[in-house]
């Protein structure tokens, strides 16, 4: 994995603005209006060439793929990234209800349990009830949600490697020695109903030893891997009542040891992990601090570690790398622009929040990157902005540390 040898690296979190051809194709693919596989699969092939071209020319070091292969049928779409992997996933009833469906009664903790409820009882969204009926929306709600009923197994083979094959022919095209892809860690890809494995631990990894297949499709094509786990920190906010921090971080344990089992034998250097509060545009008054999860984060066994640092709830949360030292060979991603706020960060700003990570860990160590995708979460016009002053405050650091 590449580090900031002469310069700041610049990088994104994963899902980026989708064209509206791709939006149309995806909706009629969906919907089962049309049945032409080669003719969508044209049309994925030539955004996903677009959109690393379009990120070469901004000034993105490191391009991802969009997400483009992961579906998006409408232009707000915040589930995209996990979504994805139930039609990936064998051993599943995509018709029945889900952890997030408001309609299942959630689950509530006894004394000295640590048990996730549903969407509808999120603390944060408990507490801003009227806010998140009235102005809070993550796209179109899913009338179905997957539940397990029999053994999971990988059945998106001839998916990701269609994934793979557009998105090496786009870095070919533009030139670009090194891109990430991105797939859903266990944690948050097993965040749907289990009637079959005995306890949510064993469905947890049983999910993670069949999304291993696609961890290693990832990483053997060569590029590099991110497992968006949003679950590790997003988890604290739906469990009821609030769990004791230790009890969470040993609940949040499990599933990073899930996670570095379905990992083993993968090369650490090929490999980020990214963490987040959840992208929805809430309050998020309630999101557990990173200092309290930090030492979590750096358990998961890979090099590079991508995390929220420029929103108003977490930007000031560079502070904890003043205490925490950062391993030796490791690499962090902070987030410098915002995936949460329509107002373009300034590109001093950009090189203010890089600067501070600098200094703490080196300027080697760090690549700067956006909070979560900005894809389905800003418009298209705000989110390349948003890169572009990603590029030109990485370029400001930059003089700044080597003159």
């Amino acid at each position: 994995m590449r580090m900031s040898r002469d310069h700041i690296l610049t990088s994104q979190a994963g899902s980026l603005p989708r064209p509206d051809d791709l939006i149309k194709a995806n909706n009629a693919r969906e919907s089962g209006e049309t049945t032409d596989e080669a003719a969508f699969q044209k049309i994925l092939e030539a955004a996903v060439v677009d959109v690393v071209r379009r990120q070469k020319q901004i000034g993105i070091d490191v391009p991802g793929d969009g997400e483009f292969g992961k579906s998006m049928g409408h232009k707000i779409n915040y589930r995209a990234w996990w979504s994805y992997c139930f039609n990936r996933l064998g051993g599943l009833d995509l018709a029945g209800p889900g952890l997030y469906d408001a309609n299942v009664p959630p689950k509530r903790a006894r004394p000295g349990e640590v048990v996730l409820a549903n969407f509808a009882e999120r603390r944060d969204r408990n507490k801003f009830l009227a806010v998140y009926k009235e102005e809070v929306t993550t796209g179109p709600g899913m009338a179905k949600w997957p539940v397990c009923v029999g053994p999971v197994t990988y059945k998106g083979q001839d998916a990701i490697k269609s994934d793979i094959a557009h998105f090496k022919a786009a870095l070919k095209a533009s030139g670009v020695e090194e891109g990430f892809m991105t797939s859903v860690a266990p944690a948050s890809a097993a965040r749907f109903a289990n009637v079959y494995y005995k306890t949510d631990e064993e469905f947890m990894f049983a999910v993670g030893e069949a999304m291993r297949e696609e961890y290693k499709a990832i990483v053997d094509a060569g590029l590099i891997l991110q497992l968006d786990d949003p679950a590790i920190a997003e988890n604290w906010d739906m469990i009821n009542p609030e769990p004791p921090v230790e009890a969470y971080k040993k609940f949040s344990m499990v599933r990073v040891e899930a996670l570095n089992h379905a990992l083993r034998g993968l090369p650490e250097d090929r490999i980020r992990f990214h963490l987040c509060w959840g992208s929805w545009h809430g309050p998020h008054t309630t999101d557990i601090p990173m200092r309290d999860i930090v030492d979590v984060m750096l358990a998961v066994k890979c090099q590079a570690y991508s995390f929220e640092a420029g929103n108003v709830r977490h930007e000031h949360e560079w502070t904890v790398w003043e205490d925490v030292k950062l391993p030796d060979g490791k690499i962090i991603l902070p987030g410098v622009v915002s995936h949460a706020t329509n107002v373009v960060e300034h590109p001093d700003l950009v090189a203010q929040r890089i600067l501070r990570f600098t200094k703490n860990v080196g300027r080697e160590r760090v690549i700067a990157a956006t909070d979560c995708g900005l894809g389905g979460r800003v418009h298209p016009m705000i989110a390349w902005a948003k890169l572009e002053a990603l590029a030109q405050g990485a370029a400001v650091a930059s003089r700044q540390l080597w003159g």
